[in-house]
């Protein structure tokens, strides 16, 4: 079944129709956020569904928002952040490393939270904390630290129907209470400004940073996904 969606991504960039599962996991990440910026340690995309003339910004923006989210969330602590189609769902670990699945908006948000949790006790059982304790381990640094079951993951949950019964997943996740954010820039400290982070960002190419500049010029309510 396939919905069609006016994307816009997270900052004025540029929109494009596409279509798009009903409900889509684009993203499944572990990063480590007890530093800043904080850095992917493994990652695994699925942007099927969008343009390949568009796809690498799109994956680009989402590696930018998702650091930008996990370095804003506490350990212990978890959120969503609502941005147009889709839905930022952040876990924290007290271990100093951060899951975050990127969602259609209606994909369920106790799945994608049962989800976070299996991925970051799989990664913490394969990689203890010293593994990962220098600034440049992980993707930019030392390299992505193995873990072959976040691609399995990924795919599996397109289907939340794979995930375990509704009513175990709510009495996991009973204790903790997820924080709602309507928009990422919600999440933002004050005076922080979207411009910014695409001005500091190293996640960004050239061609993305001028996608970002002309949805300026043409429309500046435009949001990129």
């Amino acid at each position: 079944m396939v919905k069609l969606f006016y994307i816009g991504v997270t900052l004025p960039i540029y929109r494009n129709y596409l279509l798009v599962s009903l409900l889509t996991i684009l993203l499944t990440q572990i990063l480590k956020n007890d530093i800043q910026p904080a850095r992917e340690l493994c990652v695994e995309k699925d942007l099927s569904s969008f343009s390949r003339f568009t796809r690498d910004s799109y994956g680009e923006f989402m590696t930018m928002f998702s650091k930008t989210v996990s370095e804003r969330t506490r350990p212990g602590a978890r959120q969503d952040i609502e941005e147009k189609e889709y839905t930022f769902h952040a876990y924290a670990r007290s271990e100093g490393v951060a899951g975050i699945i990127i969602s259609s908006h209606d994909y369920p948000a106790l799945v994608a939270h049962q989800l976070l949790s299996k991925v970051l006790d799989e990664f913490l059982s394969r990689h203890p904390r010293s593994e990962f304790s220098s600034p440049s381990a992980g993707i930019g640094g030392t390299g992505p630290l193995s873990y072959p079951g976040l691609k399995e993951h990924l795919a599996k949950f397109q289907d939340p129907g794979q995930a375990d019964s509704i009513m175990k997943v709510q009495r996991e996740l009973d204790e903790t209470k997820i924080v709602l954010h309507k928009t990422i820039e919600s999440v933002l400290e004050r005076g922080e400004k979207i411009d910014n982070l695409v001005q500091k960002s190293n996640d960004l190419s050239g061609q993305s940073r001028m996608f970002y500049k002309q949805a300026q010029k043409q429309n500046s309510c435009c949001i990129v996904m």
